[in-house]
């Protein structure tokens, strides 16, 4: 029985739940069968940048801190044994959802999977001279009986590893030749990224045949090694460390640090050991060499790295096995033939990601670039797409002569070398690039551009929860708005100045900003419904974001759940409070949704006695998004806009399709609508209105302004 009075939840283990909400999605048999298949890939890429920077960190801990304890008493070394016993049952699951469920139902389907010791004669061939042609040219057979005793085993590369027997006298090979190992010579072998993993192999009918890349080289091995034969093979894959950081008091080259530190990522040492199972000898022998512990194995009997289906999951003519499409619907004030200066102008907009194109974002950058009427351009930019329309908008606007200032966050993790690459090329089109502020990430998503018209300069804001990335918008919910209003303006204008400069911190009228006011702001709030609420109109926060793990804020929301204020919270991630505890949080739900697109916004809702408010944020409620990065919190003060997303954020506590319940115990339980219940999607509900909005567009609808105030009165 788990305890009952527990006050905060751990942080990791929290985040390893939500990976067990998409495993959730995975087992259910309305999910269409590919989309299942990608709940699985997802899990397991989480679980990678999961090893990488957080079971890495804790690692680092445990060697140079025994005494440390996060904000439940656990040591590192008692939280790093907890991860291990939780992931491994979630891994064992997993692998079972694949083997046992998802790929017999996919036979049936007629996509077939063929593992090398049941490839048919005419396969075989087939193979053999593509092995023959395109593979054996690239392989590269690695020795580990070197005084070096194991050769660097790349981050999340697969392997293969082979034990030898001699076929031949090696008594007469030079010295350099000869195995030097007293047991059976062991051989690797990393299979190339240059080559897609899934082979296709000649259809048969209506079945589509499939095998892997590693299939392929352990049927075909013995070529490798002249002399020998093979006695046993394991594929396997390493996770390393990749926790690392700038020295920002240290490096004064911040660039040439950050290539360090992608550097050192390619050396770094194993902090986790996947394998199949068809050796344990070879396991054993690898992972002694690697120094790891038994906790750090991870030994499944199916196949690994799913991730690698992605090419089965986008074949054509399997539409029926994957989600109907969705469109992305062009926003209704999206027109290419007028000027969206005079839309915003007239009032605010709001976009909705995915459900509405990402286009409106892009179209206001180029007609930016392109308008001789536009003076300056500033924007902050965290991650991007690989060829992103938005940074060629912003060369051609330096090139056509305007002020473009750009903050490219280069610590955004694992995107960094592209981050790098984005800063240079700006910087030779003539932008001016801000490389980052000391020891924090600006978070911040936000784009400022200046404009002279007949009544002066009128400045036009966007803000938004998610990132400018064209490709992430088509797959994430996220929310940003258009305005003009003067406050907002000027706000933005000293966020700029105080993230690009020397600019004494001044106080902003309509935005919070983290680290400076954001926190304390939030805290006013709670605190704020807690002297509005009684228990006869208790008060109520509601709000939607990632996770939730600030100490402070955790503690003042059970401080309002004691003053009958009613807390409605739908976090995605992690959540380190523990609702539904008597004296401590019983007037608290917490719920979590995981649907076909991965929910990203952060809304807030104080009824605050009647005069309500609504806030965007880029910030969850996170030590270090809240006291580490520069964050931002904006008001919606336009009345439709405020009225349609306190709307959608209602729906997010009604679904019952996609919906866990976190209970005071720190399990989640899933949703489902009874009997009685009808079906409430909220994703597709979100979808199905936005498809209405799309189809009445061209019709002929009374023009309406509405008036935006200073303030936040309604």
């Amino acid at each position: 029985m788990k305890n009952e009075n527990i006050k905060y939840i751990n942080r990791e283990l929290s985040w390893i739940e939500f990976n067990a909400r998409v495993l959730h999605q995975a087992e259910q048999p309305e999910v269409p069968l590919l989309e299942r298949l990608k709940f699985l890939a997802i899990v397991s890429s989480n679980f990678d940048e999961f090893f990488m920077v957080r079971v890495a960190g804790l690692k680092r801990v445990k060697d140079t801190d025994l005494d440390w304890k996060d904000i439940t008493g656990l040591t590192a070394c008692e939280q790093l044994k907890a991860i291990s016993e939780r992931v491994h049952t979630l891994v064992d699951r997993q692998d079972k959802i694949l083997t046992n469920s998802i790929l017999p139902e996919m036979e049936k389907e007629g996509l077939v999977y063929i593992p090398w010791n049941k490839y048919s004669p005419t396969e075989k061939l087939f193979l053999e001279n593509k092995f023959t042609e395109q593979i054996f040219p690239l392989l590269t057979p690695l020795r580990t009986d070197t005084p070096a005793e194991l050769p660097h085993l790349s981050n999340l590369k697969l392997h293969v590893a082979f034990t030898l027997k001699p076929i031949i006298d090696t008594s007469t090979l030079p010295e350099a030749f000869k195995s030097h190992s007293e047991n059976s010579p062991l051989a690797l072998v990393q299979i190339p990224n240059s080559l897609d993993r899934i082979v296709l192999l000649p259809t048969t009918g209506n079945i589509q045949r499939f095998t892997f890349l590693d299939d392929i080289i352990i049927q075909f091995g013995t070529r490798l090694f002249p002399g020998y034969s093979i006695e046993q093979s394991l594929i396997f894959r390493v996770t390393n460390d990749a926790a690392f950081s700038v020295d920002e008091e240290r490096d004064t080259d911040f660039i040439e640090a950050m290539k360090e530190v992608l550097q050192a990522r390619k050396t770094s040492y194993p902090v986790r050991f996947i394998c199949n199972n068809t050796s344990p000898e070879i396991r054993d022998i690898l992972v002694k060499k690697m120094n790891l512990e038994a906790q750090d194995i991870y030994q499944i009997n199916g196949l690994l790295d799913i991730s690698s289906f992605a090419k089965i999951t986008s074949l054509n003519g399997y539409e029926n096995l994957r989600f109907p499409k969705w469109k992305h619907y062009k926003h209704i004030d999206l027109n290419p033939n007028t000027s969206l200066w005079d839309k915003i102008k007239s009032q605010d907009i709001l976009l909705h990601v995915p459900y509405e194109s990402f286009d409106i974002v892009v179209q206001f950058v180029n007609q930016a670039a392109n308008d001789p009427q536009v003076l300056a351009i500033k924007m902050t930019l965290y991650r991007t797409s690989g060829d992103s329309p938005i940074i060629k908008a912003l060369e051609r606007a330096a090139r056509n002569g305007k002020q473009v200032t750009v903050f490219v966050e280069l610590k955004a993790r694992f995107d960094e070398k592209q981050n790098m690459g984005w800063a240079s090329l700006l910087q030779d089109a003539g932008v001016i690039v801000v490389h980052g502020i000391a020891n924090m990430k600006v978070h911040a998503k936000m784009l400022l551009v200046v404009r002279r018209e007949e009544q002066g300069i009128v400045r036009y804001v966007h803000m938004s929860t998610g990132n400018y990335n064209d490709a992430t918008a088509k797959s994430y919910v996220d929310m940003s708005l258009f305005t003009t209003n003067p406050q907002i303006g000027n706000d933005a204008s000293l966020f700029f100045n105080m993230i690009s400069g020397y600019s004494a911190i001044q106080s902003m009228q309509q935005l919070a900003i983290a680290p400076i006011n954001l926190k304390s702001k939030l805290l006013e709030m709670i605190e704020r419904e807690i002297q509005h609420s009684t228990p006869e109109t208790p008060g109520l926060i509601m709000a939607k974001m990632n996770s939730l793990g600030e100490k402070d804020i955790i503690n003042a929301l059970y401080k309002a759940s004691n003053h009958n204020v009613r807390i409605l919270l739908n976090i995605r991630g992690i959540c380190m409070l523990v609702p539904g505890v008597a004296g401590q949080s019983e007037n608290i739900t917490v719920c979590s949704i995981v649907g076909r697109y991965l929910e990203h916004t952060r809304i807030l809702f104080f009824q605050n006695g009647g005069n309500e408010e609504i806030y965007l944020s880029s910030a969850d409620w996170l030590n270090r998004n809240l006291n580490r990065r520069v964050e931002l919190m904006f008001p919606i003060l336009q009345k439709n806009l405020f009225e349609d997303i306190k709307k959608t954020l209602n729906l997010y506590f009604s679904d019952n399709c996609c919906t866990h319940y976190l209970t005071k115990t720190g399990d989640w339980i899933p949703r489902t609508p009874t009997n009685l219940e009808e079906k409430r999607n909220v994703q597709q509900y979100l979808n199905n209105k936005y498809k209405k909005i799309n189809e009445t567009e061209n019709k002929e609808i009374p023009t309406e302004f509405f008036v935006r105030r200073a303030d936040s009165q309604k």
